[in-house]
């Protein structure tokens, strides 16, 4: 798979809500940055992948705007109590300790004093103003024009993105098809093959006669690419190719059948544009191929003893075909459920249209691309490959699906709402449990530290928005 494919088809692996450790109810303060400040501010939240940074664009039709001022007498006491502070702390050559002149003091700090006078001024009167406008805000607040001056009112205007309000009435109409997520008999067979297949064994053919359908040829071969003579040949000196096999090329499959042990045969290959292997797609190949061995793979049968090889807990057939059925209800049991539910967001999502925070869609595409990196650098790719990914059209590709979960996502969090759905202190100790098993991490130290940055209450949104979920799922007619 290609490093973009797994970014850009990377699925959530929490289907049933699409939103994995997001939570959107954003109860939490909001402070307001000095624009000055922002680099720095971007800097400490870098996304550990070089490329992956994006603008805080916001959206319009959810965005508020605040305009705050201080009077004079107020920022001047601030100014004076900052300045003190410093005083009584700063270690500058020449001066004692406590006793730095306070106009050395407002020269070498004038930067440092004024944003702490910003971040002692504005966020509770930001937080105020934003209560008072009867909103949810989200993300950073950014800020459009700032005054501060000792001795002069502080003006601040700010805006902000919110989560608009929307309506569900009607919510427990929308439905759409339920699939059985019982298994058939074919789907049984398919997976009893495969097992089968997966013990096959291959063995030579001792018999003096050509190759037939159903065999399996041991060739060693050297290729080259029409129109790439200078390349690089493709060769293999201990292959196997299945005469008439589905996924062998026809050109191989006429040539090999009915040659012998030791003939050499020259083969010209045509693969399709679409054909899996990326350099050979849609190319001609000249290949000089040697007849090494005729095998023929033979296939266990399906029996106790066949079973019991398979490991000691099957006594006989019947416990294997039980368990394998067990693991295939399971298996399509979740895949039913998972796609339904996204049909049914989805279904959701057209019937209560609504503007969605931008701060909230980033989010989304960061974790997104984050399990997308995990899962490439566990395939393998290094750090320096994935700086020369292209993250601006990852980014753009991951857009639509990141903002259809963040939209799932509020629709869920308010039906909740709507249906009185809670979470047990029992659910959520059990999902803090498995957490720890997953992150072997002490409980209590993944608990303490969930409790500090707000992670209990991020958990147990997640979990009523599963809940939830499942709820309307069983309520769709089968």
């Amino acid at each position: 798979m290609s490093s973009t494919d797994t970014l850009e088809n990377n699925q959530n692996p929490e289907p049933e809500t699409g939103h994995e450790g997001h939570d959107h109810s954003h109860g939490q303060d909001h402070a307001v940055h000095d624009h000055e400040h922002d680099h720095d501010h971007e800097h400490e939240h870098d996304h550990s992948h070089e490329g992956h940074n994006h603008g805080p664009v916001l959206n319009p039709e959810c965005t508020r705007e605040l305009v705050l001022d201080v009077p004079a007498e107020e920022v001047s006491k601030a100014f004076r109590n900052v300045t003190r502070n410093y005083q009584r702390h700063a270690r500058i050559p020449g001066f004692r300790p406590g006793k730095v002149p306070e106009a050395v003091i407002k020269r070498k700090y004038a930067n440092e004093i004024r944003k702490e006078v910003i971040d002692g001024l504005l966020p509770e009167r930001f937080n105020q103003g934003v209560r008072e406008l009867g909103v949810t805000p989200v993300g950073q607040p950014q800020v459009t024009e700032l005054t501060v001056d000792e001795g002069q009112p502080l003006h601040v205007k700010a805006v902000f993105e919110y989560v608009p309000d929307f309506s569900i009435d009607g919510y427990q109409d929308v439905t759409v098809p339920k699939p059985s997520a019982d298994v058939t008999d074919e789907e049984f067979k398919r997976e009893m093959d495969q097992l089968r297949e997966s013990r096959a064994t291959v063995e030579p053919v001792e018999e003096d006669r050509p190759l037939k359908d159903g065999d399996w040829a041991q060739i060693s071969y050297t290729g080259t690419i029409e129109g790439q003579d200078e390349a690089a040949p493709i060769k293999s000196d201990d292959a196997l190719v299945e005469i008439g096999g589905k996924d062998t090329v026809e050109a191989f499959t006429s040539a090999l059948r009915g040659a012998t042990v030791g003939q050499e045969l020259h083969v010209s290959a045509g693969y399709p544009a679409e054909y899996p292997q990326e350099q050979l797609a849609g190319k001609t190949v000249d290949y000089e191929i040697q007849v090494k061995a005729i095998k023929k793979r033979n296939l266990p049968e399906l029996n106790d003893e066949f079973a019991k090889e398979l490991g000691g807990e099957y006594e006989n057939l019947s416990e294997l075909e039980n368990r394998v059925r067990e693991h295939l209800e399971n298996r399509k049991r979740r895949s039913v459920e998972g796609e339904t539910k996204d049909k049914l967001f989805q279904a959701m999502i057209e019937r209560f249209p609504f503007p969605v925070p931008e701060s909230l869609v980033q989010e989304q595409i960061d974790a997104r691309l984050d399990r997308g990196l995990r899962a490439l650098a566990a395939q393998g790719m290094s750090t320096e490959q994935m700086r020369k990914l292209d993250f601006g059209h990852l980014r753009e590709a991951q857009r639509d699906s990141a903002a259809a979960e963040v939209k799932a996502s509020l629709l869920l969090a308010k039906i909740a709402h709507a249906e009185n759905v809670e979470v047990s202190d029992e659910e959520l100790d059990r999902e803090v449990q498995i957490a720890a098993i997953q992150s072997r991490e002490p409980e209590e130290t993944l608990r303490a530290r969930l409790t500090q940055e707000g992670g209990l209450a991020r958990i147990r949104e997640q979990l009523k928005r599963e809940k939830t979920a499942q709820l309307l799922y069983e309520r769709l007619p089968a």
